[in-house]
């Protein structure tokens, strides 16, 4: 009866240490690792702080949230690469990384698309816009999970003075490594020099680069000020960027713990737009008392050159598709 009672429990510790490890697997399918280039202390990743609480708050811990931030876990187009072979990771990026899985979406990071921030929550409720969406994690295996963290108007932070395009001209200026971008940087006069944020400050110390378009917060974080001391309020890209992670992950998560992390990143993004256009503010005048120069521009002069990356990048008739929602918020 003994060897029989031992034999019984020796088979429910088995039991019990599978039933464990199996659920330990399980839980690990509810971790998510938030990537960003932006630094510790960006508006952005703050409020991705903010997320983390209230999703393991709202879960009681099922899904849990670990924050990297200055590109840790790789250049934003690598972390891509990574969620598209499985890894448990939203990283957030601009629609100009988005466009070779989705080319309409690319144009979210088009060039004068809107004239001001605001005008870009009536496109991400449009149906258009969510018919781009669903369509990429259909062919991709990629989810835009929102589209609502604003970084701040890009300008153009040079060694030498911008007034028009043509003191862009021969300039070596850095963008964003997506075709989108080069195109726009190259449009509007320069020679655009896509390379990773995280290399942005040692180029521009080095001489490799003559400047870098970005907007203030971004800037600010890695001290751009140090290393330029002229701005030009191009105004160039109203630039929002959004979650992406693997529609495999997304699609793993109950249902009802979807709908919290969706809501909650979605709430974040909103914090951090409001933050970003706060610190905004404060970053422009210690910029200046840095000695950084700001020099007016006159802002049609650009735009009239820019329609040439809609046709190269053909995204006019997703313009088109657009403008009604746009129109409704002028």
């Amino acid at each position: 009866m003994f060897n029989g009672t031992l034999s019984r429990f020796k088979t429910l510790g088995l039991a019990a240490g599978l039933a464990t490890l199996f659920a330990g697997t399980a839980m690990a399918d509810y971790k998510l690792n938030l990537s960003t280039s932006q630094t510790a202390q960006d508006p952005l990743v703050l409020a991705m702080q903010s997320a983390k609480k209230k999703i393991e708050e709202r879960t009681k811990g099922e899904v849990t949230i670990t924050i990297y931030p200055s590109s840790q876990l790789g250049s934003d187009n690598d972390v891509i690469e990574q969620i598209r072979n499985g890894a448990n990771i939203a990283v957030l990026v601009d629609a100009g990384r988005l466009a070779p899985f989705k080319k309409e979406l690319g144009i979210l990071a088009a060039p004068y698309l809107v004239d001001d921030y605001t005008q870009y929550a009536a496109i991400t409720s449009s149906p258009v816009y969510h018919e781009w969406v669903e369509d990429m994690a259909k062919t991709s295996g990629l989810r835009l999970l929102n589209y609502n963290w604003f970084q701040g108007t890009r300008e153009m932070f040079t060694n030498k003075p911008v007034h028009t395009p043509a003191d862009l001209k021969g300039v070596r200026v850095r963008t964003i490594d997506a075709p989108g971008w080069v195109a726009t940087v190259n449009a509007m006069g320069a020679t655009a020099v896509p390379m990773p944020w995280s290399e942005v400050y040692s180029a521009l110390q080095l001489g490799a680069i003559d400047g870098a378009e970005a907007q203030l917060t971004g800037a600010y974080g890695i001290k751009l000020h140090e290393v330029t001391k002229n701005l030009a309020f191009t105004n160039h890209v109203q630039l929002f960027t959004g979650l992406l992670t693997s529609e495999a992950w997304y699609q793993s998560l109950p249902e009802d713990l979807r709908k919290i992390v969706v809501e909650e990143l979605a709430a974040a993004g909103d914090e951090a737009t409001r933050n970003t256009v706060a610190k905004g503010k404060e970053v422009l005048e210690t910029m200046k008392k840095a000695g950084v120069q700001v020099n007016d521009v006159d802002v049609s002069q650009f735009s009239a050159l820019v329609p040439v990356v809609y046709e190269k990048m053909g995204l006019e008739d997703a313009r088109k598709a657009l403008q009604p929602y746009i129109n409704k918020t002028q």
